[in-house]
């Protein structure tokens, strides 16, 4: 297999040569720890969640580094409010976070470093570049001099000109040039501090990423990713600090996840349109959420919206409704002799071939700059050939065969582990789903329950007419009740 990534620095597809062969080391900037996560934090969690999970069904050992930034002006300001330490703060919400990630099956990364249990290496970073004439102290403050790098805006397509000419800078006389930012800032009363050669302070933001990426994956490591935004000025002072201090290159390949818009709408904390990971998971299952941002390529502006998330809730619920039925054809067939274990027909094998065909092209989509929106193509189509097989075989009254069976099963298994949806026994996802949706309307499950089993025993009793009044009284609270031979099941439309 060859994977293909878009380097957002030579803004071109790529092949992946890794630095060590076999082994993908990969950064990706994590939260400062300040605010509750937003589905911003989300799209660029799931995504280099499925990026990892892909490269290692691929064969590859990856060793991906996700941090916590756990000093910074905003944390300060917010402990400050609240009348707590900064520390509290940072637990608070780094807690939160992990609490959120293991909620969207978000598989922890190798390493999660805190900025604040790496100062040594920052301080170290920062007295090379004083050394080397790339960084210099005024009052305590330490600055990066980016004329003394003449490759600074390279990776971002800019140069020093159009940014000077172009950028918002906050007026500062100790700077020698306006785009010159800081490495180390002096302490302030009532703030933390560490000792450093240039005295008491603390380290600036970009900083902490060049120190952490450098302790854990070396001079020059193969990925660094976050979102669109860390493109400049963060990513490119990234890439000016470290290969200044080191004379390498950091980072071989970088990779940008898009925008995420609200309804077509710029999100952001003046528009009031920020929405939280939790609210979202009070009322939508965290599958949901992930197969919501992966139908979408990672490069693209993703438009949040209530529609959009009921889109991916039914697209989902179709997956889990061919699984129900799957669950329940294998529990009768294991119930009869262990002839059905090995046999098959031709018409089966041929739709084994298109499964292991739909392998294939999904693995080889995912190849292709992790294209998750292709990819999900062909699992839905998947799904597609196992719902045909069943409605054909129940037609012709067939016999269904293990052996497909068990294919279909490690296919999605396949799926599974690699874009971490479909964790969930389908009779369990569909009852999750009944309860969300019905908290979200203002509905009682139980008083539910309790109107269609009065349903029942009215339909048993031949009081049809009070069976169908119930049905209607359900029907006004937007419930379907759905009868299929013996039983009643009901969803909430």
């Amino acid at each position: 297999m060859t994977q293909k990534i878009y380097n957002s620095a030579t803004r071109k597809k790529e092949i992946l040569k890794p630095v060590k062969e076999g082994t993908v080391g990969i950064y990706v900037c994590g939260i400062t720890a300040y605010d509750v996560c937003h589905i911003g934090h989300a799209r660029s969690a799931i995504f280099f969640d499925v990026v990892v999970r892909h490269l290692r069904s691929r064969g590859f050992e990856v060793i991906y580094v996700r941090n916590y930034t756990d000093i910074d002006d905003k944390i300060i300001e917010r402990a400050k409010n609240e009348g707590v330490s900064i520390a509290q703060i940072a637990e608070k919400y780094i807690t939160m976070h992990d609490e959120d990630m293991a909620a969207l099956r978000v598989e922890p990364p190798t390493v999660a470093p805190r900025a604040t249990e790496h100062i040594k290496d920052m301080v170290d970073l920062i007295d090379s570049l004083v050394r080397k004439g790339f960084a210099y102290s005024v009052d305590g403050d330490v600055y990066f001099d980016v004329e003394k790098f003449p490759d600074y805006g390279r990776n971002c397509g800019r140069n020093l000109e159009e940014m000077f000419a172009g950028a918002r800078v906050d007026i500062n006389e100790k700077k020698k040039n306006p785009l010159d930012f800081v490495l180390w800032k002096a302490s302030k009363p009532g703030e933390p501090f560490w000792e450093s050669p240039w005295g008491p302070g603390r380290p600036g933001w970009h900083i902490e990423c060049s120190a952490m990426s450098r302790r854990y994956l070396g001079d020059t490591f193969d990925i660094h990713g976050g979102g669109e935004d860390l493109i400049f000025p963060h990513h490119e002072n990234e890439i000016a600090q470290s290969q200044a201090a080191t004379g390498k290159t950091p980072v071989k390949y970088w990779m940008h996840n898009g925008f995420v818009k609200i309804n077509s709408e710029k999100m952001s904390k003046s528009l009031g349109n920020i929405f939280s990971i939790r609210d979202i998971l009070n009322n939508y299952h965290p599958e949901v959420v992930r197969l919501f941002i992966l139908q979408n390529h990672y490069r693209t502006p993703l438009d949040f919206s209530e529609k959009s998330l009921v889109e991916a809730r039914a697209a989902l619920a179709r997956c889990y409704s061919a699984f129900q039925l799957q669950k329940q054809v294998l529990a009768g067939l294991r119930g009869k002799d262990n002839s059905y274990e090995e046999t098959s027909s031709a018409k089966d094998e041929e739709i084994i071939n298109q499964f292991n065909e739909l392998k294939n092209n999904f693995d080889a989509a995912l190849d292709d700059d992790f294209n998750t929106a292709q990819a999900l193509g062909y699992v839905f189509e998947a799904i597609r050939l196992l719902n045909n097989y069943f409605a054909a075989a129940k037609k012709t009254d067939d016999s269904v065969k293990m052996r497909l069976l068990n294919k279909s099963k490690e296919l999605f298994e396949h799926f599974k582990s690699v874009l971490g949806i479909f964790y969930d026994d389908p009779d369990s996802f569909f009852i999750s789903g009944k309860e969300k949706e019905a908290l979200k309307r203002g509905l009682d499950v139980g008083e539910i329950e309790k109107l269609v089993n009065e349903r029942n025993a009215a339909r048993k009793s031949k009081d049809f007419k009070k069976a169908d009044d119930i049905r209607q009284k359900l029907a006004q609270r937007g419930v379907v009740v759905k009868d299929s031979n013996n039983t009643t099941t009901w969803i909430i439309e």
